[in-house]
């Protein structure tokens, strides 16, 4: 296998009320009610343009504060260890996290978003606009997590969080 160094700069950061991982919610679908700012480098400004004719965005980020490679894991919605890449788990080979959020408005540079569950100054890596036309599709399989209730899911993913 080729071992290519592939070099990323970021394109911004993120900003979030969330400074304690132990605290954040885990995924988008437990923190609706958390807003934040993705700031983009100004340099990356014409890259904004018609942006704000979506409603919801992906972004790429680079998990900053993850500094160990696991390749099992217990996710936090099990307590069973499975392979880090059947999970949404931090603790990759290559850190790099994939949050989908919704965009609340644009001011220049900023995007305002909610569904955030992003530590406040993770380095942003990319932003691609969510289509249901390419990506609307109804999973059939969920693989391990077909398992876990939605109400033990709801609890575990939002850590408690209150708005």
């Amino acid at each position: 296998m080729n071992k290519m160094i592939i070099d990323y700069r970021p394109i911004g950061i993120i900003h979030s009320t969330h400074t304690n991982p132990e605290k954040t919610p885990i995924q988008p679908v437990y923190a609706r009610d958390c807003v934040g700012k993705v700031e983009i480098d100004i340099q990356y400004l014409p890259g904004l343009k018609d942006i704000d004719g979506f409603s919801y965005i992906y972004l790429l980020y680079h998990l900053h504060r993850v500094h160990s490679v696991k390749l099992t894991v217990v996710p936090f919605l099990d307590t069973v260890e499975r392979g880090v890449f059947a999970t949404r788990a931090p603790s990759r080979p290559n850190p790099i996290g994939l949050s989908l959020v919704e965009l609340l408005r644009r001011e220049d540079n900023i995007l305002h978003v909610r569904g955030v569950d992003i530590l406040d100054g993770t380095p942003l890596l990319d932003i691609k606009p969510y289509s249901s036309r390419f990506e609307g599709i109804e999973s059939k399989r969920n693989g391990w997590q077909d398992a876990i209730d939605q109400s033990t899911a709801e609890e575990r993913g939002r850590r408690k969080f209150k708005s």
